[in-house]
């Protein structure tokens, strides 16, 4: 039998053996060393593995009468380019009638042109991975400023210090992960998570 809801450890398993979930020594964009790294879209590759994650995810929000009696007027909305296919998913496990993402214009996070415009449904935010939760909040604004109610927020994996709710909205996971992040190369050289591994550095 095939659980709706997959552990973290079924999770996990997926990441592992599609590449999405990596160990080595990586250098992330705000400069800081880590011995973890997550390229979700690497597990997104495979039809099934991607309908268990996003039908999963689904599960979780069909739970919340809050938000299953809102359906099929419901929005599925993803931060980046890289939760589309999250978004994709959910949006077709739920049966919500409309999907929109959000993308980094002239440094600011911004629906495209016109998108906007109609009448956007309660939403419900999905990406693929939350580390900081600084792409999620910035949709989050987004979506105040055209005056659209946020119901449900969630992702496939959520790094262990990232914001665990939003406005009050928990904020639903299929996996958390403590990654311990360092200052400096020095500083993880003399952690526990150091390795032999050649440095990396990582775009996202």
């Amino acid at each position: 039998m095939i659980d709706l809801i997959p552990s973290p450890e079924s999770v996990m398993g997926i990441l592992k053996t599609t590449g999405a979930y990596r160990k080595g020594h990586f250098i992330y964009p705000n400069g800081k060393h880590a011995s973890h790294y997550f390229q979700m879209p690497l597990a997104f590759r495979y039809y099934d593995n991607a309908r268990i994650l996003s039908v999963g995810l689904s599960r979780m929000f069909r739970m919340e009468k809050s938000i299953s009696s809102r359906l099929p007027k419901v929005s599925v909305i993803s931060p980046s380019p890289g939760g589309i296919m999250v978004a994709f998913g959910v949006r077709e496990a739920l049966s919500a009638e409309q999907i929109y993402w959000a993308e980094m214009e002239d440094g600011k996070r911004q629906f495209r042109q016109y998108m906007a415009e109609s009448d956007v449904y309660p939403v419900i935010i999905v990406d693929d991975i939350i580390r900081s939760g600084k792409a999620i909040q910035e949709t989050i604004e987004l979506c105040k400023e055209i005056n659209t109610e946020v119901i449900g927020i969630g992702a496939i994996a959520r790094f262990e210090d990232g914001p665990q709710e939003y406005d009050g909205i928990p904020v639903k996971t299929l996996l958390t992960f403590d990654v311990n992040f360092y200052e400096t190369e020095e500083d993880w050289k003399v952690s526990r998570s150091a390795s032999d591994a050649e440095e990396e550095k990582v775009r996202f």
